[in-house]
C-alpha cells in the first residue's frame, strides 16, 4: 500500500504535474508526496498521447493506478467522454477528487479502491482506452492486464497503455492483444496494445 513519505522541511512543497494539451493545456496540478508515486514524465506522456492522437477524444478511459492523475486528467483535457480514476491511497484519491472539482470535470469519477480487487469483479462498464502505470516491481502490471481481459472490462479494439520497469517479462500478456508501439526511456518501458476480438 502506498504510504505518505516522511517529509523533511526542505521537501515540504508538493510537486506538480502539467497538462500538456487540450482544453486545460498548461495547467499545473499539485501532487502529494507518496511512497511509490512516480508520475509519468512529460516526455513519455507526450509520446503516449501522440500515439493516441486520434483515439482519445470520445473514448471511455480507465486509469488503473491513477496516482497523481497525470494520465487520466490528460485524457480528460483531450476530450475523453468519461474517465474512471482508480487509486488505492486515500490521500491521493482525495486529491484527485479535488482536481476534478477544480477543473469542473463532471465526466469523471474517482474510486478509492485497490485496482486489482476492483478488476476481479464482473465489469459494470467497458472501456475503450486503459492506462496502466503501477508502482514498479510489485507484480501488479500483468495481473491487471489479465483481469481486464478475463472480466469483461474492455471493448472490442480497446487500446491498452502499459508502463513498467524495462526488465519485466511480458509472457503473460493476453494472447489477443497486439503490440502497436513500444519505447524505452531510462529504467522504464512503455507500450501500447490493441485488443483484438477473441474468435
Amino acid at each position: 500500500m502506498k504510504q505518505p513519505k516522511t517529509r523533511s522541511s526542505s521537501a515540504a512543497q508538493p510537486g506538480f504535474v502539467r497538462i500538456i494539451s487540450g482544453k486545460w493545456r498548461g495547467k499545473r496540478l499539485p501532487v502529494a508526496d507518496a511512497l511509490g508515486l512516480r508520475p509519468t514524465t512529460d516526455r513519455v506522456k507526450e509520446t503516449l498521447f501522440n500515439w493516441l492522437m486520434h483515439d482519445t477524444a470520445q473514448s471511455t478511459v480507465l486509469d488503473c493506478f491513477a496516482g497523481s492523475g497525470s494520465l487520466g486528467i490528460e485524457a480528460l483535457s483531450r476530450y475523453a467522454a468519461f474517465v474512471t480514476l482508480v487509486e488505492k491511497a486515500p490521500a491521493l484519491a482525495k486529491q484527485l477528487q479535488q482536481h476534478l472539482l477544480q477543473l469542473k470535470a463532471d465526466n469523471a469519477e474517482v474510486l478509492n479502491k485497490d485496482c486489482l480487487s476492483f478488476l476481479q469483479q464482473a465489469a459494470k462498464r467497458q472501456y475503450s482506452l486503459v492506462l496502466i502505470d503501477p508502482p514498479f516491481r510489485q507484480d501488479l502490471a500483468l495481473p491487471c492486464c489479465q483481469a481486464l481481459e478475463q472480466n469483461g472490462w474492455l471493448t472490442d479494439n480497446a487500446l491498452i497503455y502499459l508502463e513498467t520497469e524495462k526488465e519485466l517479462a511480458l509472457n503473460a500478456i493476453p494472447a489477443n492483444w497486439q503490440l502497436l508501439k513500444e519505447n524505452i526511456a531510462g529504467q522504464l518501458a512503455y507500450r501500447l496494445w490493441l485488443r483484438q476480438q477473441q474468435k
